[in-house]
C-alpha cells in the first residue's frame, strides 16, 4: 500500500483541475512535472507563484505539502497528518458529511488521510474514510482501484476476510465489463474518453492480478478455506512464480493444514534476499523469515528452537529499525525520523508477544512475564493477554523445586528433614504447601511484579475487558497475526462497521491483538478460565468469599469444560471451609460431580501459532504432571479432598473409608503427598503410632486396624490440601 499512497498523493499536483486560468495550468503542470522528476524545490517554487495567483485554494496547500513531505524522505508523517487534518478543517467537512465528498479533489484530501491512518496503524480512522470514500467512487478510474486495494488491506489486518474477498470480485467484475466495453468498438467521440478511462483501468487491473490473488489466499487462510485456498495459491505461483511473497504464502498454508516439515522447506526456498528492503515495501522479509520458523517449531512442540527463531526475529527486527533511523525501535509516537511507508516494518510488540508465550510453555515464567509486560502496553485490550501475565504470575509463584518450575518429573515426598541421633531423633514433616507464599509487602499491588496480587489486577483486566452474557453481537477491535506473510503488512489494531462487503462475522469477534479475534464460543471459554484462575489467585491471597464467588460462576457458565468444571468444584469446597462451611463444601466433593477432565481444546481447527495458543499448561501436546488423566483419577482427588473435610468434623471413620477408597482407585505413584499425611494424621488419632511411623517411612498409604480411641486424645485435625492449580489455565476454545 506504500506505493499507491506514493502514486495518488503526487496525483494531487495534476494540472487537470477545471476553472483555472491558462497562465495557472501552464504553472501548476510545471510543478508537476517537476515533481514527478524529483525536483521538489523546483516544485515548491512553482507551486509557492501558483499560490500567489490563487490565495483561496487549499488544494494547492496540500499540493505543497505533499512535496514538502516527499523532500523531506517521507520522514514527516506527524506533520503531514496535522496539516491535512488543518485543511479538513479549513474546507469545513468531514468524512460523515456526505456531500463534501462529492468533489474528487477533496476525495483525495480524504484518502491522503487514511493513507497516513493507515501507516501509523489507525485502522480504525482509515476503514471509516475509505468507505466513506467507496460510496462515491467512479467504477472505471485509477483512484478507485487505490481506494479498493486500501480497503482490502485494511480489512485483511482487521481479520475482515468476507469483506475483502467482496471488493476483490467487485474488481473482478470491473475488469470483465471493461473489457467486453472496450470489445464493442465504440468510435463516438463522446464516448471515446471514458473508453480511454476503462481501457487504462483494465489495464491496470491485469497488472494487479498477481496481487489480487496473493489477497484472495491471504483472506481464504483466514477464512480457513482449505479448498479455495488452494486453487488461488496455483494463481499466485504461476502469476507470481516462485517469488518470496509466494513462496511465504503457501508455507502459511502449509503451516494451517499441519504439514511443518513442508511449511519449513519451502521458507528455506524462498530467496529472501532478492526481495526489495522494508524502505519499498514496508516489510522486514528477514524478521517474518525468522518469526514464521519460530511459529512452525513452536507448532511441532519444540519450543527451545522456537524461542532461538523469536530470538533471531527481534534481533533482525531491531537492526532493521536501526537501520531505518528509528533510535526507538518504534516506540516514538512522533513517527518522525522514519520513511511512512516503514513505519508498518517495525514488528518488536508482536514479536516479544510470541517470545512471551514461547518462554511461558518451556517453564520460565518471570522471562516470559517480562516480555508480556512490554507487549501488554500496545495490546492492553487483549483480555487473553492479560490471562497469559496471570498465568505466568502463577507460575512464578507455585513454590515447587527448579524441576517442577521446568516442568521436569520430581520425586516428592512427606518427610522434610530428619534432626537428631538415635533415642532423639526426630522426624520433621513437610509443612503445607509452601506455594503463594511470595508476596509483595509493603509496595503497592499495581506494580507489575510476577506477584499474586498483579496476577488479581491482570485477572480483573481481562473479565472487564469480556462483552456480557447478554451481548450476542460484539462489534469489537479486530488483530493480526502471528505468521507473517511476505507481501502484507499485518499487525494487530482496530475494527469497523463494514461498507458493503458480504458476511458480517467480523461483527462477533472480540479482539485479541496481535493473535486473531476471538468468535463467541472462544470468549466464553476464554471467561471460564479466567474465573478458574481468579478463583485459584483468590484462595493464594486468603479472600475466601472472592474465590466461592468466582468458583460459583464459573460452575454456573452454560458450556464450561469437564477439566474446569472438576477445578470450580475444588476450589469453592476449599474457600467454605476455610469460611467453616464444611457442609456445603462436602456436597462439592461429591466424587459423582466428576464426569469429565477433559482440556476441551479443539484440535479440528489449525488454529494454531503463537498467537492462536492454547494455555502453557493445557496446549493439548502437554498434560501437567499434577492433573488427573481420568475420570478414576479425579474422583480420587475428590474423594482425598473429602476425607480432609470429614477429618475436620472429627469424622474420621468416614475420612478413613474416603481415603483407603480413594487409594484404591490410582496407582500408588499417583496419591498425592497430602493425602498421605491425612493418612498419618488419622492413624495417629486412631493410635496407631507403628503403622504412622511405617507409613512416613515408606511414604505410602498401609492397611489399617480400626482402633477407638477417646475424644480427649484427638488432636488438632489438618488442613484440607489443595490440588496445585499450574492447570487451572485451561486453552480459549
Amino acid at each position: 500500500m506504500a506505493e499507491n499512497a506514493e502514486q495518488n498523493e503526487a496525483k494531487h499536483d495534476n494540472p487537470s483541475s477545471p476553472g483555472m486560468t491558462d497562465q495557472e495550468k501552464e504553472m501548476a503542470a510545471s510543478a508537476y512535472e517537476a515533481f514527478s522528476a524529483g525536483k521538489y524545490d523546483e516544485s515548491l517554487k512553482h507551486l509557492e507563484a501558483l499560490q500567489e495567483l490563487n490565495k483561496e485554494d487549499y488544494k494547492i496547500s496540500m499540493n505543497k505539502a505533499v512535496v514538502e513531505f516527499y523532500k523531506s524522505g517521507q520522514t514527516t508523517t506527524g506533520t503531514l497528518k496535522q496539516t491535512l487534518m488543518a485543511m479538513k478543517n479549513q474546507v469545513h467537512t468531514s468524512a460523515e458529511d456526505v456531500d463534501g465528498l462529492d468533489d474528487v479533489e477533496n476525495s483525495l484530501l480524504y484518502y491522503n488521510q487514511a493513507i497516513i491512518h493507515y501507516h501509523m496503524r489507525q485502522y480504525s480512522e482509515a476503514i471509516s474514510i475509505g468507505e466513506k470514500l467507496y460510496q462515491f467512487l467512479e467504477p472505471f478510474e485509477k483512484f478507485a482501484q487505490a481506494v479498493c486495494f486500501l480497503l482490502v488491506d485494511l480489512y485483511l489486518l482487521t481479520f475482515q476476510p468476507e469483506k475483502a474477498l467482496h471488493l476483490l470480485a467487485v474488481l473482478d467484475k470491473l475488469s470483465v465489463q471493461g473489457n467486453n466495453k472496450n470489445g464493442k468498438g465504440e468510435n463516438n467521440s463522446s464516448n471515446k474518453d471514458g473508453a480511454n478511462q476503462r481501457a487504462e483501468f483494465t489495464a491496470m487491473i491485469e497488472a494487479a492480478k498477481s496481487k489480487m490473488h496473493q489477497y484472495k489466499v491471504r483472506a481464504y487462510i483466514q477464512m480457513k478455506s482449505s479448498k479455495a485456498c488452494k486453487r488461488e495459491i496455483k494463481s499466485v505461483m504461476n502469476t507470481a512464480g516462485n517469488s518470496a511473497p509466494s513462496l511465504f504464502l503457501k508455507s502459511n498454508f502449509e503451516y494451517l493444514r499441519g504439514n511443518y516439515r513442508k511449511a519449513v522447506k519451502l521458507l528455506n526456498s524462498s530467496n529472501i534476499a532478492e526481495h526489495p528492503g522494508p524502505i519499498k515495501t514496508g516489510e522486514c522479509v528477514r524478521c517474518m523469515f525468522w518469526n514464521n520458523l519460530g511459529c512452525i517449531h513452536f507448532a511441532m512442540g519444540k519450543h527451545n528452537l522456537g524461542i532461538f527463531y523469536f530470538k533471531k526475529a527481534l534481533q533482525e527486527n531491531d537492526h532493521t529499525c536501526a537501520q531505518l533511523g528509528d533510535g526507538n525501535n518504534g516506540q516514538s509516537k512522533k513517527f518522525t525520523g522514519i520513511p511512512m511507508c516503514a513505519l508498518l516494518a517495525n514488528k518488536r510488540y508482536e514479536l516479544l508477544y510470541n517470545c512471551g508465550i514461547q518462554l511461558l510453555h518451556i517453564g520460565r515464567p518471570l522471562a516470559a512475564f517480562e516480555c508480556l509486560m512490554e507487549a501488554v502496553q500496545v495490546y492492553h485490550s487483549n483480555p487473553r493477554l492479560w490471562l497469559r501475565l496471570a498465568e505466568c504470575c502463577i507460575s512464578a509463584n507455585k513454590g515447587g523445586s527448579e524441576q517442577e518450575s521446568k516442568g521436569l518429573p520430581c520425586k516428592k515426598g512427606i518427610v522434610q528433614s530428619i534432626v537428631g541421633q538415635g533415642y532423639h531423633r526426630k522426624i520433621v514433616l513437610a509443612s503445607q504447601s509452601t506455594q503463594n507464599t511470595i508476596y509483595s509487602e509493603g509496595q503497592s499491588a499495581a506494580i507489575p511484579v510476577a506477584s499474586m496480587e498483579f496476577a488479581a489486577i491482570c485477572l480483573r483486566n481481562a473479565l472487564l475487558l469480556l462483552p456480557e452474557h447478554q451481548q450476542q453481537d460484539t462489534k469489537t477491535e479486530n488483530g493480526s497475526k502471528s505468521f507473517s506473510q511476505s507481501g502484507s503488512t499485518e499487525s494487530g489494531s482496530e475494527n469497523s462497521d463494514a461498507c458493503s462487503g458480504k458476511g458480517q462475522e467480523a461483527d462477533k469477534f472480540l479482539s485479541a491483538a496481535p493473535s486473531s479475534p476471538l468468535r463467541k464460543q472462544e470468549v466464553e471459554n476464554l471467561r471460564c478460565s479466567i474465573l478458574a484462575c481468579s478463583a485459584y489467585v483468590a484462595l493464594a491471597l486468603g479472600d475466601n468469599l472472592m474465590a466461592l464467588n468466582h468458583a460459583e460462576k464459573l460452575l454456573h457458565q452454560t458450556k464450561v469444560s469437564g477439566s474446569l468444571k472438576f477445578l470450580g468444584h475444588l476450589y469453592a469446597a476449599e474457600a467454605l471451609i476455610s469460611l467453616d462451611r464444611i457442609s456445603d463444601a462436602i456436597t462439592h466433593l461429591n466424587p459423582e460431580n466428576v464426569s469429565d477432565v477433559s482440556m476441551g481444546v479443539l484440535s479440528s481447527e489449525q488454529d494454531q501459532g503463537l498467537s492462536h495458543v492454547c494455555s502453557v499448561y493445557a496446549a493439548g501436546k502437554q498434560t501437567p504432571l499434577c492433573y488427573p488423566s481420568s475420570v478414576t483419577s479425579a474422583r480420587a482427588m475428590m474423594l482425598f479432598n473429602l476425607g480432609s473435610a470429614y477429618c475436620l468434623r472429627s469424622e474420621y471413620d468416614k475420612a478413613r473409608k474416603c481415603l483407603h477408597q480413594a487409594a484404591s482407585m490410582v496407582n500408588t505413584k499417583e496419591i498425592p503427598p497430602e493425602a498421605i499425611l491425612l493418612g498419618v494424621y488419622l492413624e495417629l488419632q486412631n493410635g496407631n503410632t507403628q503403622l504412622a511411623l511405617q507409613i512416613i517411612k515408606r511414604n505410602q498409604l498401609l492397611p489399617t486396624a480400626v482402633q477407638r480411641v477417646s475424644p480427649d486424645s484427638r488432636k488438632k485435625p489438618v488442613q484440607p490440601f489443595q490440588l496445585p492449580s499450574s492447570f487451572t489455565q485451561v486453552q480459549r476454545k
